[in-house]
């Protein structure tokens, strides 16, 4: 749980650029790739981290530019991408405008639940870590080059001098 703004403001830019890296490699052509039938598409699973930012935010008060829970997921990679960037934005501008550390202690109802707003940006975050890390097994599934995040990727060994792991 976040106790201060200084400390979301300061992991909301490093997930966000982050999440910017994996929004950057898709492709409109990789959105349609699934596990399976009956699962999120790539394209809907980002679109549904763009989407959750501002229902989250809605929920504590705070007015973030981004789609409606109802707005179809956009066949454009590019698109799904600026709305993150709004989103993304818009949420830091909304907090740093209308929240102080006090406020992170507030209570608000949360899908059933009473979670302190501090809790609520720690779940948001760990809600997009999440569905990052799904989304990267549908790029590989996709033939799309995986960006590293916490360390280089399969590819990326090369770039720091070391062989690629060996499977």
């Amino acid at each position: 749980m976040f106790t201060s703004i200084e400390q979301f403001e300061n992991e909301w830019q490093v997930v966000s650029d982050e999440t910017r890296k994996i929004f950057s490699a898709l492709t409109d052509e990789s959105l349609g790739q699934s596990v399976a039938d009956d699962h999120r598409t790539l394209g809907r699973m980002a679109w549904h981290i763009v989407q959750t930012i501002p229902d989250m935010a809605a929920r504590v008060g705070l007015q973030v530019e981004g789609p409606a829970e109802d707005t179809p997921v956009p066949a454009s990679a590019d698109e799904i991408k600026q709305a993150y960037d709004n989103a993304a934005r818009t949420l830091a501008q909304q907090i740093n405008a209308n929240w102080n550390d006090e406020t992170l202690e507030v209570e608000d109802d949360m899908y059933g639940e009473t979670w302190k707003r501090g809790a609520t940006l720690y779940i948001l975050i760990k809600h997009e870590i999440h569905h990052r890390g799904q989304m990267t097994v549908l790029m590989r599934q996709a033939g799309l080059k995986v960006p590293g995040i916490y360390g280089p990727s399969k590819e990326e060994w090369t770039q720091y001098g070391m062989p690629e792991p060996k499977i």
